[in-house]
């Protein structure tokens, strides 16, 4: 909203004596000056609003006063005891200030209009899933089945627009004089090859639906301390923010050697909106959490992630950026995978880890909340190093 009205007001006084009175407000074209606009008024919104949205959930009573059966299970009983009455759906915080933020400093292109709009689907399913579980006070929300429909008519959808779109993205090599140009389906970048991959409409469908639907359930699965999940996804999304300017920035992209998307530029004030959002939401979320963000903030973060991924075909960078999301998942499925095969061939279930996902394994090994959250930062850290590393090492 800033951008045009400040447009409208440049063009307003072209000629005029307030020409140059207002030409500070040219600074609006830049992106980089929206960006970092965005991630204080982002801050700003979390640290006004947060203490009021959390007030509020005590007062609905949308507290977690159930037990999660998988924690229960594991023997985390005095944890889950201690945060019995906590606040969740603070996702609504989160989701609330990054799509506001964005619309008041993004330009509203064809790109942002389908990130907030997925974004505010996946919030709709994370909010019926905590509020099945707080009305029926038990872990079990909305059916994996259905959220998984969700999300997959979702991704297909992202994915049948973009592939309806006229050609959006090129890729300018130094070697050759013409310019690869493709729509945002049927071409993906690999980390490490220099080079796109032309990959077809049906594959590229497939990996959006897999990006998109892995990267929200993978956040899912590794909000269960406090503050992981927010800041893990603040390291993944600095380095979406990165990659989103390179991609939409015509002569970096063009030096780096990766697709200049026409607009990706505006997602770097999505993913500066998001950076503000998360860093706000962290206040309130670090141990001991005063707030939880539930499926309302996790199933739409990690679309979020996922969206933006796609958008710049990046798909497989996220899968490096996102590498403490890719153990958390993993770490679920070869559990479940495991104990249905061993139930199955022997009779009795067996167990790869202690228990899954695989943060709580380490509680389970005897680690402090606060040093699974501390060393899993610590890796985020280090993958985010290696998916930037690509933008050089090819």
């Amino acid at each position: 909203m800033f951008y045009y009205l400040s447009q409208w007001l440049l063009d307003w006084s072209a000629g005029t004596s307030w020409a140059e009175t207002l030409s500070p407000l040219r600074l609006f074209r830049y992106i980089t000056f929206r960006s970092a606009a965005a991630a204080v008024t982002a801050l700003a919104l979390s640290w006004w609003l947060g203490p009021k949205v959390i007030t509020w959930l005590k007062q609905i009573k949308f507290g977690q006063e159930y037990a999660d059966k998988a924690e229960e299970a594991g023997g985390l009983t005095s944890r889950i005891i201690q945060k019995k009455g906590t606040p969740t759906m603070g996702g609504i915080l989160i989701v609330t200030v990054l799509n506001l933020t964005t619309l008041l400093w993004a330009q509203w292109n064809t790109l942002i209009q389908l990130t907030l709009l997925s974004v505010l689907v996946l919030t709709a399913l994370g909010f019926y899933d905590d509020y099945a579980k707080i009305t029926k006070q038990s872990g079990g929300g909305a059916t994996v089945r259905i959220k998984l429909l969700a999300q997959i008519t979702l991704a297909l959808f992202v994915g049948l627009y973009l592939w309806k779109l006229p050609v959006t993205s090129e890729l300018r090599i130094p070697e050759s004089k013409t310019a690869i140009t493709s729509n945002l389906v049927s071409v993906m970048m690999v980390p490490f090859y220099k080079y796109p991959i032309q990959v077809g409409a049906v594959v590229g469908l497939l990996l959006i639906v897999f990006a998109i639907v892995g990267s929200s359930n993978a956040v899912n699965l590794t909000d269960g301390l406090d503050g992981l999940a927010i800041g893990c996804t603040l390291i993944v999304s600095l380095v979406f923010l990165v990659l989103t300017y390179v991609s939409g920035h015509a002569e970096i992209s063009k030096y780096l050697q990766v697709p200049h998307v026409i607009g990706a530029g505006e997602l770097t004030v999505f993913c500066a909106a998001l950076l503000g959002a998360g860093m706000g939401f962290l206040w309130f979320n670090c141990h001991p959490a005063q707030v939880f963000m539930g499926d309302t903030g996790s199933l739409a973060l990690g679309g979020a992630l996922g969206i933006v991924a796609v958008l710049i075909h990046q798909p497989f960078v996220l899968v490096i950026a996102g590498g403490v999301f890719v153990m958390e998942a993993a770490s679920v499925i070869l559990q479940r995978g495991w104990f249905r095969y061993t139930r199955r061939r022997t009779g009795t279930g067996q167990r790869i880890f202690l228990m899954a996902p695989i943060h709580h394994h380490f509680e389970k090994k005897g680690w402090y909340e606060s040093q699974v959250v501390t060393r899993f930062y610590i890796l985020c850290v280090l993958f985010a190093v290696i998916a930037l590393s690509t933008l050089k090492i090819r």
